[in-house]
């Protein structure tokens, strides 16, 4: 990325983004006391959320909901129609900024022409899902205690049962799990108001969804990945991987790779590889920087592969940094679905170079990106000193707090006299540094104990 193009997407953000940003958050805040307890400033926040779309097909039912609101009626059809208006409003900033950043990079990127699915007719588990949403919304986050959060257990239960499902009950339950953790909510200092007013209006809306297309066409082609980002939290990890797909037509695509894997909160660190046995092929390719052979992959129109091990076959190295140099550029971004229209999901792969760091922010020419050092992979090789040394860097450009920021993932740097590149996934078959397997091995293989305790209880 050069230093004109990083010149020009960071100038300023486009036109009424920090405006809708700011009615964004206002409706926010108007959650922590709740919807049921609207004094003037949570009136105003809602009315300007029903402003801000007066243009939109949404103009008649916001304004539908913020007069019942008003008078005091809160019902599911409201509710959602306040979630529809928020994610709407966040994903006209996201569009926004998505078309500011291929415009700077000359990106080039698929239209989403998906239909939107057709709602199914409402089940009692959905109905029990919207019916615990409205209660969170209606007593608001400081009013949020231990028997508030234990009433949606049942309805995870019952959601996880469906494999249609489980996208609404891992988020009811991470939800859930986030609550918990904080109760009584009245008495902490500092909320996370965006993030739960995020994970709520995304169950809201899930709730509603129709059923996703039950198969996806498949392709074909050699899979080159650039970066590998993990997300890890106290029960579950995923891997996602950024790659390449360079089809037999030779067009290139960029695409995701995303393995998941439930866990507890004691596998941590290196550990937590040992977590995706069921993909070794996946981790081969990573651990060694290869390309793989994919043979009728499933692709969905959000550029997400189906992973299936079985369909991919290891081939020869390939640096991801060669590889960025010659196709990224060129290569077809996916389309973004409706539901992941939201700033928070802006997670675009880049190459730079010839730059200089100080602190946490990354110059180039006269240009400078915050760097979030704070959220390497903790699993990985790669550390905030390798970063600040470095001479080039493979990482996804974000939005996050107002600004756009850089999460490296890979870097090249100079290392006694040679030149060494580190990635967030070489140790998907394990670690390489001496000390840190020594520190393994000392402190003992905490899956192998997990898995022998699991089979003592099942032969008790």
């Amino acid at each position: 990325m050069l230093g004109v193009q990083l010149a020009q997407l960071l100038d300023a953000p486009p036109s009424g983004v920090s405006a809708a940003i700011e009615v964004v958050a206002a409706f926010d805040d108007a959650l922590v006391p709740g919807l049921a307890r609207l004094g003037p400033e949570q009136t105003a926040a809602c009315t300007a959320l029903s402003d801000a779309l007066g243009g939109s097909p949404l103009a008649a039912p916001m304004a539908d909901a913020v007069a019942k609101l008003s008078a005091g009626a809160i019902g599911p059809d409201e509710l959602a129609a306040l979630a529809g208006g928020r994610a709407a409003l966040l994903g006209a900033v996201h569009d926004a900024l998505l078309d500011a950043f291929d415009t700077a990079l000359s990106r080039t990127r698929n239209a989403w022409s998906q239909g939107v699915s057709t709602p199914e007719p409402a089940a009692n588990v959905a109905v029990a899902c919207r019916s615990w949403l409205q209660e969170l919304a209606i007593t608001g986050w400081h009013g949020v205690d231990h028997e508030l959060v234990s009433a949606v257990d049942q309805t995870v239960e019952a959601l996880l049962a469906d494999p249609g499902s489980r996208r609404l009950a891992f988020l009811l339950d991470g939800l859930a799990g986030e609550l918990r953790a904080c109760c009584p909510v009245a008495t902490m200092d500092r909320l996370p108001v965006r993030r739960w007013a995020d994970l709520w209006s995304r169950a809201l809306l899930l709730s509603w969804h129709g059923a996703d297309p039950p198969a996806y066409p498949a392709v074909s082609g050699r899979l080159l990945p650039l970066v590998v980002d993990v997300h890890e939290h106290g029960t579950a990890v995923q891997v996602q991987v950024h790659a390449m797909l360079e089809n037999a037509d030779g067009t290139v695509h960029r695409v995701r790779v995303s393995v998941a894997a439930a866990k507890v909160d004691t596998i941590v660190g290196p550990a937590v590889w040992q977590l995706f046995g069921a993909h070794p092929r996946l981790m081969t390719a990573l651990a060694e920087r290869r390309y793989l052979d994919l043979a009728q992959m499933s692709l969905a129109p959000s550029g997400d592969l189906v992973w299936r091990d079985d369909h991919a076959d290891v081939g020869e190295p390939a640096d991801p940094f060669a590889t960025a140099h010659v196709r990224l550029a060129d290569a077809v971004a996916p389309a973004v679905p409706p539901l992941n229209r939201d700033p928070v999901h802006i997670a675009e792969p880049v190459l730079i170079e010839n730059y200089r760091i100080t602190g946490d922010t990354l110059e180039l020419e006269d240009n400078s990106v915050a760097l979030e050092l704070d959220r390497l992979p903790r699993c990985g090789p790669l550390t905030p000193a390798m970063v600040t040394s470095s001479t080039a860097c493979l990482g996804l450009i974000r939005w996050d707090a107002g600004r756009w920021s850089l999460r490296p993932l890979a870097v090249r740097a100079k290392s006694k006299g040679k030149i060494v590149m580190v990635h967030g996934g070489d140790w998907a078959c394990g670690p390489t540094d001496p000390k840190v397997v020594k520190a393994q091995m000392k402190s003992g293989d905490a899956l192998a104990v997990l898995r022998e305790r699991a089979g003592r209880l099942l032969r008790a």
